[in-house]
């Protein structure tokens, strides 16, 4: 493996780990689709109301995170909230596909980047700036890595259905929320940015390293189009959020 200057440059293609997923997990009985759900309001109220069982759990320092399965038309989906940030939610991510997953569609919210997205607004990220560190060690650097397009193709059939507007568009994936600097949005702006998150950009690598597929939904959340930071309070947005959720479920039944 060639030295680099940086350590995050030194891509190593060897798929054998030190510690491999495939290894510390068995497959067991799971849906082959599953929906990553950022939102833990919608899972908590979809379990009050009887529409999930919990099948399994995945874990970390933070505690267990269920692994749900519900049925729709007759198809069994698995359904897991893969935490915040991409070194956690690719984690599950590798544990989900570990476990027999194949078909994925996530939901979550992002900040906007474009004054033309509302709150509440449906993004479909088809690329995603590589700005954060965990894809990197599943493809050689480069700027942008691609979500599937069975999956966007999937997530945009749910969506015309339902006449739901969106944009399909760019994502710039940061890993530090606290380090979104004015220079740093002009120039995710000027490379065509139209919102801002924490993890799309791994879970399309992984996805890609791992041959599965991969899609994604995010609603307009937070401002950073004006002179100063917009809460928008996008994350009290219970309906848009129990919508999107839904949507991801139909997408994923298309895969």
């Amino acid at each position: 493996m060639k030295r680099e200057s940086f350590p995050i440059l030194e891509f190593d293609p060897d798929p054998t780990a030190f510690i491999d997923p495939q290894k510390l997990l068995k497959p067991m009985d799971i849906a082959r689709r599953c929906v990553l759900c950022f939102f833990q309001d919608v899972l908590q109220q979809m379990q009050a109301n009887g529409r999930f069982q919990i099948i399994t759990h995945l874990g970390s320092e933070i505690g267990l995170a269920p692994v749900y399965e519900m049925e729709v038309a007759g198809e069994r989906i698995a359904v897991v909230h893969p935490g915040v940030g991409a070194p956690l939610a690719g984690a599950f991510l590798e544990e989900m596909i570990a476990l027999g997953c194949r078909d994925f569609i996530a939901c979550g919210g992002c900040g906007v980047l474009n004054g033309e997205i509302g709150l509440g607004h449906v993004v479909v990220p088809a690329t995603a700036v590589r700005d954060e560190g965990t894809s990197y060690h599943y493809l050689p650097p480069s700027r942008e890595v691609a979500a599937h397009p069975d999956a966007v193709q999937a997530v945009e059939q749910a969506l015309q259905k339902h006449h739901v507007p969106y944009v399909v568009g760019k994502t710039w994936t940061t890993d530090a929320i606290y380090r979104e600097t004015p220079a740093r949005i002009a120039r995710r702006r000027e490379e065509g940015c139209l919102v801002v998150e924490m993890e799309s950009a791994a879970f399309f690598a992984i996805a890609q390293f791992r041959g599965v597929r991969f899609g994604q939904l995010l609603y307009g959340g937070d401002d950073l189009t004006g002179d100063a930071w917009d809460g928008r309070n996008w994350q009290k947005e219970s309906s848009t959020r129990a919508r999107l959720f839904q949507l991801a479920v139909e997408a994923v039944l298309h895969l």
